[in-house]
């Protein structure tokens, strides 16, 4: 393998990279901005149609950084994860943190640590007309894409509704520099454990209150069923057994 990137000239990173991969040494005859040049060439090359020997290569463009949207308490929750291949697409459930909430605000991020506030914030947008309900019952999808022009397309909907939004977001704006990402990437080797830990246990914290909610709000469902069953028991004594057999399996 090919080490690229101005951080990857350190002999510590090369060391850590090297141990990743059980001791297999990085290929050093090979010039790495040559390797990138090249790279970029044969992408080209392929992207605008051209099929002769020399594009039969299999050239993969990864995420740099991992790409998310932000979750109660200012956690990054991230769906294409840093290094996964472009031309993917992820999804995952989330839903409301507060009760009869009307809407939900998507926020986009790209970085490589756990909280929001240390990722570089790639767009907004908006899903409304959520209906009324208790926390945490409302299953809001949200998906994320990147094309073969690392175009990143976001959408999200309500599946109860079907109501839906999105938004693409394109390289030419608001994206890092490749400065910038391998500024991100050596400072959250820094601080990696401790924004592991944290983001952890803010993580658990919400996942047992959606928890409790949901159990509270099944325990009230229960106690609706239960007084309606005896208000119809005392209202309808002369009523035949089949009737009564209908309402036990209701």
């Amino acid at each position: 393998f090919v080490l690229v990137g101005a951080s990857t000239r350190i002999p510590g990173i090369q060391q850590l990279v090297s141990n990743f991969f059980n001791g297999i040494e990085p290929c050093k005859r090979i010039n790495p901005d040559e390797a990138v040049a090249y790279g970029a060439t044969v992408q080209a090359a392929i992207l605008s149609g051209d099929t002769s020997e020399k594009t039969q290569i299999l050239l993969l463009n990864i995420a740099p950084l991992s790409l998310g949207i932000e979750t109660a308490g200012g956690v990054m929750m991230p769906l294409i994860k840093c290094n996964m291949t472009v031309l993917t697409k992820k999804s995952e459930i989330f839903s409301t943190y507060s009760v009869n909430q009307p809407g939900v605000l998507i926020q986009v991020y790209e970085g490589k640590c756990a909280w929001t506030k240390d990722y570089n914030l790639l767009g907004t947008f908006e899903l409304t007309g959520i209906p009324p309900a208790p926390h945490g019952v409302p299953q809001i999808e949200v998906t994320l894409g990147i094309d073969a022009n690392g175009i990143l397309n976001v959408s999200a909907s309500d599946k109860t509704t079907s109501k839906s939004n999105h938004i693409m977001i394109t390289n030419d704006k608001g994206r890092l520099s490749k400065e910038e990402i391998e500024h991100i990437v050596s400072e959250s080797e820094k601080y990696k454990a401790e924004d592991v830990a944290t983001a952890a246990c803010i993580r658990a914290k919400n996942g047992l209150e959606s928890y409790v909610y949901n159990l509270r709000n099944s325990n009230k469902k229960l106690e609706t069923a239960v007084n309606k069953t005896i208000d119809w028991f005392d209202s309808s004594q002369k009523t035949s057994k089949e009737d009564k057999g209908k309402k036990l399996h209701q």
